[in-house]
């Protein structure tokens, strides 16, 4: 399939140059982040809670994964050009409880810390879109800080669509520089859901699992409910909704499912999951089923990452970063650019 071959060529790995920039990639999952940054020739390290994840980065990347807990004092090695991360969404995101700093599960202290004792010369982060709404009083806290330390810190959404993903993922991206940044330029070539899992969407996998006749109800009602205009099966023309750990491993009615010729619904396989998210084939998760689920809809979409790497990496090597900023940050540096390709 053209799209597999896209993903082969645009996401092959190689062993870095010895001078390679460090990437420490904190809360790092599964590596979908990491994935993108070693496309690009960056050397990876990375830090994650979550076994499985830990274990599927390890399987998978060039770089290490160090499977802990992060905390503000967390050893990370000794050198860092960039810090990478995203920091658990679960106190921001507008599925959940949006508890924002209230939520132990918040890793952005850990964040900070590691900018503040690390210096890298470049940092980003990603999270979801709900950092802008009910918690936007935190993210500017986030951002005060960051400032603080002296870098220029901006933001934008960026649609994971515009650079080939073949999927409607929206997510929030912060960079924080030490001279002039330019967010990544759209991808000429855009992918329809067909095109990632044409070859797997009308058959029926090993291990796949259909809607019941009591789940086709419910979803009925959730659909007439949410006053859908189309039903919200997996449109092969199109290119696919936001996928999360919810629609692919929950029992929801807006799970993720392609219908079959004869009528039936088939939830999606983990390998569909994947390449929604630009995962090439030859990445393999750990663990159980619902974990890899649950890897899969936390990841950065690799193509996505990439193209963030790539801008990360012509920032490095013009001779604007060359130079600490030194003083103290003012908030006026942080500037919001909505990015929509």
């Amino acid at each position: 399939m053209k799209f597999v071959t896209f993903l082969d060529r645009e996401l092959r790995l190689s062993k870095p140059a010895g001078d390679a920039p460090v990437v420490l990639d904190l809360f790092a999952g599964c590596g979908g982040l990491a994935l993108g940054f070693e496309a690009a020739g960056f050397h990876t390290i990375g830090f994650e809670m979550n076994s499985d994840a830990c274990e599927t980065y390890a399987a998978n990347l060039l770089g290490p994964c160090h499977n802990t807990t992060l905390t503000t004092n967390s050893n990370l090695g000794g050198k860092a050009d960039v810090i990478i991360g995203g920091p658990p969404c679960q106190p921001f995101s507008v599925g959940g409880l949006q508890e924002g700093l209230r939520d132990d599960r918040n890793g952005f202290p850990a964040f900070i810390s590691a900018v503040e004792r690390y210096s890298p010369r470049i940092f980003v982060f990603e999270n979801v879109r709900g950092m802008l709404y009910r918690n936007k009083a935190y993210f500017d806290q986030i951002l005060e800080q960051l400032v603080a330390l002296g870098y220029r810190v901006e933001y934008s959404l960026l649609n994971a669509v515009y650079y080939g993903v073949p999927q409607r993922r929206e997510r929030l991206f912060v960079i924080g520089h030490l001279g002039t940044w330019e967010w990544p330029r759209p991808c000429k070539q855009a992918f329809t859901a067909g095109d990632a899992v044409g070859d797997i969407a009308l058959t029926i996998p090993e291990g796949s699992k259909f809607l019941t006749a009591s789940m086709d109800t419910y979803v009925a009602k959730y659909e007439k409910a949410s006053k859908c205009v189309r039903p919200r099966d997996l449109h092969l023309d199109e290119s696919s909704r936001t996928v999360t750990c919810r629609n692919l491993n929950g029992a929801t009615g807006d799970m993720l499912r392609v219908r079959l010729a004869d009528g039936r619904r088939r939830r999606l396989v983990v390998r569909e999951g994947a390449r929604l998210q630009s995962f090439p084939d030859w990445f393999e998760f750990c663990g159980s089923e619902g974990s890899q689920f649950n890897q899969i809809g936390n990841a950065v979409p690799p193509l996505l990452a990439k193209a963030i790497a790539t801008q990360v990496w012509k920032h490095l090597e013009s001779t604007a970063t060359k130079t600490r900023h030194r003083g103290r940050g003012s908030r006026k540096n942080a500037q919001l650019r909505l990015h929509f390709g």
